[in-house]
C-alpha cells in the first residue's frame, strides 16, 4: 500500500509538471514559451500556488481524523513547508530562465540522492539489498527521463532572457535541497497527527514567500487565468505531498521519496502515448530503468 501511495504521489507531481509545462501547438509538440513560469513571474506563480496548496491541505486535514496533534508534528510540517516553498521558488526561477533541460534533471536526481543519504545516515533508514539496487538504478534513469536533450525551441527561445548552464545547475541544486528538506521533515511527523503537518507546511510556505516576492513589485501581477492555473498547480502539489506522507507512514521514507520522485516519467509517457511524440533512445532507456527501479523498490 505504501508503494502504491508513493507512486500515486508521483502521478500528482507529474500532472503538476504538465500544468507548468508548455501549451500545445497544432502539431502536438510542447513549446517552451507556453510554460506558466515564463508567461507569469516565477515568484507570483510560486506564492499563488502555495495558497492553493494551503486551501486543499486544510480541507483535507479537517476531513481526516487525527488522534493527537503534537506541537513537534506541526513544527516538522512547518520545516517541510519552508523546504517546499524554497524548492518551488528555485525550480520556477530556473524554468523562467529557460533552463528546463538543466534544472529539472539536476533537481530531481540530486533531491533523490540527498534524501536517501540523509535517511540512511541521519534517520536510521536501513533499506534491503533490492531497495539499494533500486536506488542505484533510479538516479541515472531519472536523469535520462528528465533530460530533454536540449533547450527551448528556437521559436520561443527569445521570449525571456536566457542565462548560462551554471544558473540552471545552481537553481536545480537549490531546488533539490528544498525537496529533500520537504520530504525528510514531513516523514518525521507522527501518524497520529493526521494531515495537519501538511497544512502547517502550507502555512509556513505562505509566510516565508512574501518577503521574497515583494522585491519584484508590479511584476507579480497575474491575470485571472494565470492565477487559476497557479492555484491548481499548488493544490496538485499539496495532494502529492499528502499522498507521500501517507506512504512514508507505511514504509521507509527513503523508499517513499524515490518512488514519489519518479514523476518526470509521466509527462514523457503521456506525450508518447497520447500525442505521438518521438521517444528518444535516452528517454526510452530512462523509462525502462524507472520501471525496473519501481519493481525493485516495491519488493525491497
Amino acid at each position: 500500500m505504501g508503494a502504491l501511495l508513493a507512486l500515486t504521489s508521483a502521478v500528482c507531481y507529474g500532472i503538476v509538471v504538465l500544468q507548468l509545462s508548455a501549451s500545445l501547438e497544432p502539431g502536438g509538440a510542447p513549446t517552451a514559451g507556453g510554460m506558466l513560469s515564463r508567461r507569469a513571474h516565477f515568484a507570483a506563480v510560486t506564492f499563488i500556488g502555495r495558497l492553493g496548496g494551503l486551501v486543499l491541505a486544510t480541507a483535507a486535514a479537517l476531513l481526516v481524523a487525527a488522534g493527537a496533534v503534537r506541537p513537534t508534528d506541526l513544527l516538522w510540517g512547518a520545516l517541510s513547508g519552508v523546504g517546499s516553498g524554497a524548492a518551488m521558488h528555485f525550480l520556477n526561477r530556473g524554468l523562467s530562465r529557460g533552463a528546463m533541460s538543466t534544472v529539472v534533471p539536476v533537481s530531481v536526481v540530486t533531491s533523490v540522492a540527498l534524501s536517501v543519504l540523509c535517511g540512511v545516515l541521519l534517520l536510521g533508514d536501513r533499506p534491503g539489498a533490492l531497495a539499494w539496487t533500486g536506488f542505484a538504478v533510479t538516479v541515472p534513469a531519472l536523469w535520462l527521463v528528465a533530460d530533454d536533450g536540449g533547450g527551448p525551441s528556437p521559436k520561443h527561445a527569445g521570449s525571456r532572457p536566457r542565462t548560462g548552464p551554471a544558473d540552471g545547475v545552481r537553481d536545480g541544486l537549490l531546488a533539490s535541497a528544498g525537496v529533500a528538506v520537504q520530504y525528510l521533515a514531513l516523514g518525521q511527523a507522527s501518524p497520529s497527527s493526521g494531515l495537519w503537518p501538511v497544512a502547517a507546511g502550507r502555512v509556513a510556505a505562505v509566510l516565508v514567500l512574501p518577503p521574497v516576492a515583494a522585491r519584484h513589485g508590479r511584476e507579480l501581477r497575474l491575470s485571472a487565468r494565470h492565477c487559476a492555473k497557479a492555484l491548481m498547480v499548488g493544490a496538485g502539489a499539496a495532494l502529492g505531498l499528502i499522498l507521500y506522507l501517507l506512504a512514508a507512514q507505511r514504509q521507509l521514507p527513503a523508499v517513499a521519496v524515490v518512488l514519489a520522485s519518479l514523476y518526470p516519467a509521466l509527462p514523457v509517457v503521456l506525450g508518447f502515448v497520447l500525442l505521438h511524440e518521438h521517444l528518444t533512445k535516452r528517454r526510452a532507456l530512462g523509462l525502462a530503468g524507472a520501471a525496473a527501479a519501481t519493481v525493485l523498490l516495491t519488493l525491497g
